[in-house]
């Protein structure tokens, strides 16, 4: 792996963590959203990540761990998808959103929860700059040896 390849692969966790914190945006904005019915009622909603890999080197056999060869290229966003646990209904006979029964259902949606994803995606959104900002430090000083 070069050093070059770190910018890469920094910039795909960035992205990812982008994705994430997109969707923790968007589930607080929809944590009170209310609706008559469990259809048209907010779910929360989580990215998938997955690993990129580059292929195994050394095909020809020069390499003693040529399983093991491979390293990681990245993180794809594969999708985001929506959480199945229970909505939560609530009995409030007198909101303009209840059905006929009564009931008002609220989304799926833990903000403390949500918060604490919001930190961690931050947190790793900093690493991944960080670690652009030391190869690129790295980088400079390798430019400068030859003076």
């Amino acid at each position: 792996m070069s050093l070059a390849s770190v910018f890469s692969i920094a910039g795909s966790g960035m992205s990812a963590q982008t994705t994430r914190l997109n969707t923790v945006a968007s589930n607080i904005a929809n944590a009170e959203t209310v609706s008559s019915s469990t259809d048209q009622t907010y779910r929360a909603r989580h990215p998938v990540f997955a690993t990129l890999f580059q292929g195994a080197q050394g095909a020809n056999g020069d390499s003693l761990f040529q399983n093991q060869d491979t390293a990681g290229q990245g993180v794809q966003v594969m999708g985001v998808v929506e959480d199945q646990t229970e909505l939560e209904a609530r009995y409030e006979p007198n909101h303009p959103a209840a059905n006929a029964k009564g009931y008002v259902y609220y989304p799926n949606v833990n903000v403390v929860e949500e918060m604490a994803d919001m930190i961690s995606a931050s947190r790793s959104f900093q690493t991944n700059a960080e670690m652009m900002n030391t190869a690129k430090t790295m980088m400079q000083k390798v430019l400068t040896l030859g003076q």
